[in-house]
């Protein structure tokens, strides 16, 4: 049995999800449908007509790219173009396209961590902070018989979560005392009469992203027809998430040593520099993809070098008059995503005992040769 592409996307959400994604990005479903069985996924940097002829030719139902292949409102669609041609193509396969971009950026374990994790860098933070969980405290009462039965409920639907630890709450035990009125339905006690039950006050946390899901997981597996609980805002933050990241080299190297770290780990055959060959290398700054808006943030954090792609020549300008170094492996070195979503994928599709093949794009999409 195949797993279905609205499952698929869940399994790829809960890593990436879709609200850690910057304003204004052309991310999700962009081409066909996920209401259908899912046989074939094939991950890409890039949708270019090469990687939609390798779909085709595999039997793919699902790429999932990096990159946008619709990135501006469409005014038409001609066949006797090329991206006409290739949205044909598409859709005349029965081939869905979803994008996961920034959001798959700032995400825990995403490409910025993995391209900091290739560099052997540690003591890693966000480059940028672009979002912070908000943070709220939820305080329900509950007969004791049924405790557990609602802290497995808010567990289960993500409440509790204190950094590496889940599940975690307060519990006190008191008396809970009501009067069940005409028309209720008590699950304890009679109407008109005051009934006194022995209850517990649970106490947890929760971010206010989740908020409906679980109080309505929490209401549904309480006993009692009313529900009384309680929901705070609290002044800690949360979890911050970020474009970027910023860490260490575990032993310091020069410029020109570094770069050659940097070819060799992104397997590309030549980087532009920035900088002085022979300066040491100690705290380095990577972004995927164009990195140009964040020199400043690398050069404010005291970065001695930032690995990013696409610089511009009045940007270098700039880093260089800051003593910011700058190696640019190019914007393909995002490549590194197709490997991290296969293994994903497969391990989420396995653990549901599911037949559907996860393959990555073999086509380069690198439009740049070195000589």
């Amino acid at each position: 049995m195949y797993a279905n592409g609205q499952t698929i996307i869940q399994m790829l959400e809960a890593f990436a999800p879709k609200h850690l994604a910057v304003e204004g990005d052309r991310i999700g479903l962009q081409v066909g449908t996920l209401n259908k069985d899912v046989k074939k996924v094939m991950i890409a940097l890039d949708v270019l007509e090469e990687v939609v002829d390798e779909a085709i030719e595999q039997g793919v139902d699902l790429i999932i790219a990096h990159h946008a292949v619709i990135f501006r409102p469409l005014t038409q669609l001609r066949t006797d173009l090329p991206a006409g041609k290739l949205y044909e193509k598409l859709i005349k396969h029965d081939i869905a396209v979803y994008i996961t971009h920034t959001n798959l950026d700032v995400a825990v374990g995403g490409i910025n961590d993995l391209m900091a994790d290739a560099l052997g860098l540690t003591q890693t933070e966000p480059l940028d902070n672009v979002y912070t969980e908000q943070l709220k405290k939820v305080v329900v009462f509950v007969p004791k018989t049924h405790k557990q039965q609602v802290l497995d409920a808010m567990g289960a639907a993500g409440a509790g979560w204190i950094g590496n630890y889940s599940h975690c709450s307060f519990q006190l035990e008191g008396v809970g005392a009501f009067m069940p009125r005409a028309g209720s339905q008590p699950y304890s006690g009679t109407q008109g009469k005051l009934e006194q039950v022995e209850e517990v006050r649970i106490e947890t946390v929760i971010t206010a992203r989740i908020q409906n899901r679980v109080i309505n997981s929490m209401v549904k597996a309480h006993p009692y027809e009313e529900v009384a609980y309680d929901i705070y805002p609290l002044e800690q933050p949360g979890q911050s998430f970020g474009l970027g990241r910023i860490g260490y080299l575990e032993q310091e190297m020069n410029l020109a040593e570094f770069t050659e770290r940097v070819k060799r780990v992104f397997d590309v055959n030549g980087a532009r520099v920035v900088g002085d060959l022979n300066k040491r290398i100690k705290k380095v700054a990577v972004l995927g993809g164009d990195g140009n808006r964040y020199v400043s943030k690398a050069i404010f954090k005291g970065a001695d070098v930032l690995v990013t792609g696409d610089v511009y020549y009045h940007t270098a300008h700039d880093a260089m008059a800051a003593g910011l170094s700058l190696v640019d492996p190019g914007h393909n070195v995002e490549k590194i995503m197709k490997e991290k979503i296969q293994q994903l994928l497969q391990l989420n599709i396995k653990e549901q005992s599911k037949r559907t093949e996860v393959v990555v794009s073999r086509v380069n999409t690198d439009p740049f040769t070195f000589l």
